[in-house]
């Protein structure tokens, strides 16, 4: 799915902070608003631009049960929401739904703004995808209901390719290697093989945790930085090998223009967002006037010999603490993500929330690879503190390995020692 994530987590973490400096931990039971005339969604554009016909069916299935209830829509970009919310968390007038990128829920949850929920009272819960509901669960209790999933697969030129002799997409690590090395020699030393950002820690970080490493562990109530663990290492001397040998380009870089990069026809090869190679090949990205037809997505594979685990991006809808409508709330997320608002998101190209319906996505061609990609998934520390992290340390730790300034090793010690201040500090 293509987005920019708003505000990183420390910020919205601090203006939560003074949103929510009434003392609310929890819901509030005086707050069910059951018998509420008025409910308040707060949604993004993509649900305005894409399926608006899904927020209708919502809305007529609640309003089914309450007759005159009053809905409310309020739409935003992902730029300025959080800010949005952040101001209006700190008055009486908050919203009863709102979309968050699953990403942006710890620091929320961390300060108590959003209000807890029933799992069991939401369809497909028993099922939901591991990295979203991750993204919802603090401290053992849920504060949110995943909406939809994104993924991240491989994306290959296959002319490029072709030419260098490969016809058919790698399903192993070391057909991919062999690949690129051909493609690479062929190619020469401007070209990148694999266009792989320094910078892309979603990408590094798949690599760790391919390798049975992680960012951090908890351990008895407490987290702990495990990037300098023997098999993150592992994973981060993978992935600056793959740098080393097949990326040239600016190494500084991160992976927000990646998909312009690819499209000026100076690489072969990427592996992010699902989104991103369909953009680049359209005619305002395209330079070379030969992506339409030659590009592919595949299920990138993993050095350890299994598929990569990709990091689940997607949304969740929360109920801020503040809402008076709580019971309402939760009415509607349940009508606006169950089996129809699921099967309305698959057909508009999106993952859905949930394994059992991801699983169907599988037999269909059009589907396949996202959907299988996704089945192999990570998702970022709930830690009190990975807010205050900002993911700065680990985005320094890539850059300093992937332009040879520290040796891994050495990197990922440093990254340990900066993540470990603040990861257990609310």
């Amino acid at each position: 799915m293509k987005r920019k994530l708003a505000a990183a987590i420390g910020i919205a973490g601090m203006m939560v902070s003074i949103a929510a400096c009434g003392g609310d931990k929890g819901g509030d039971s005086g707050k069910g608003g059951a018998d509420a005339k008025e409910l308040t969604v707060w949604l993004t554009v993509d649900a305005q631009n894409n399926w608006p016909e899904l927020v209708k069916a919502a809305d007529a299935a609640v309003r089914q049960k309450h007759p005159g209830l009053k809905i409310k829509h309020e739409y935003y970009g992902w730029p300025d929401k959080n800010a949005k919310l952040d101001a209006v968390l700190a008055t009486d007038k908050a919203p009863d739904v709102v979309e968050m990128g699953n990403s942006e829920m710890l620091g929320y949850m961390v300060k108590g703004a959003f209000a807890p929920v029933d799992p069991a009272k939401f369809a497909g819960s028993s099922a939901w995808l591991d990295g979203l509901k991750t993204s919802v669960t603090y401290e053992g209790k849920t504060y949110g209901v995943p909406y939809y999933a994104g993924g991240r697969v491989a994306n290959w030129r296959k002319d490029v390719f072709a030419a260098a002799g490969v016809k058919s997409a790698p399903k192993t690590y070391q057909e991919l290697t062999a690949a690129l090395d051909k493609v690479q020699n062929k190619q020469g030393g401007k070209f990148s093989a694999w266009y792989q950002p320094t910078r892309d820690w979603y990408a590094a970080m798949s690599f760790v945790y391919d390798a049975g490493g992680s960012i951090a562990k908890e351990e008895g109530g407490q987290w702990k930085a495990s990037l300098s663990s023997p098999e993150s290492v592992k994973g981060l001397t993978e992935f600056k090998n793959v740098v080393d040998k097949y990326m040239h380009g600016d190494k500084t870089k991160d992976e927000a223009d990646r998909y312009i990069v690819y499209g000026q026809g100076k690489s072969g090869m990427i592996f992010g967002a699902a989104w991103e190679g369909a953009t680049a090949a359209d005619p305002k990205n395209d330079k070379t006037g030969k992506l339409k037809d030659n590009l592919e997505n595949f299920v990138m594979p993993g050095p350890s010999g299994k598929n990569m685990p990709v990091f689940l991006g997607g949304s969740d809808l929360a109920v801020p603490v503040k809402s008076k409508a709580q019971d309402l709330a939760a009415e509607w997320i349940n009508a606006f993500t169950g089996p129809s608002g699921q099967k309305g998101l698959m057909a508009k190209g999106n993952l859905p929330n949930n394994k059992t319906d991801l699983a169907t996505l599988k037999n269909d061609p059009a589907t396949a690879v996202p959907a299988t990609a996704a089945e192999s998934n990570w998702f970022v520390p709930m830690a009190p503190g990975w807010g205050q992290v900002e993911k700065a340390q680990v985005l320094q730790t890539m850059l300093n390995i992937g332009t040879g300034k520290k040796s891994v090793a050495d990197a990922a010690k440093e990254a340990d020692a900066a993540i470990d201040k603040v990861i257990n500090n609310k």
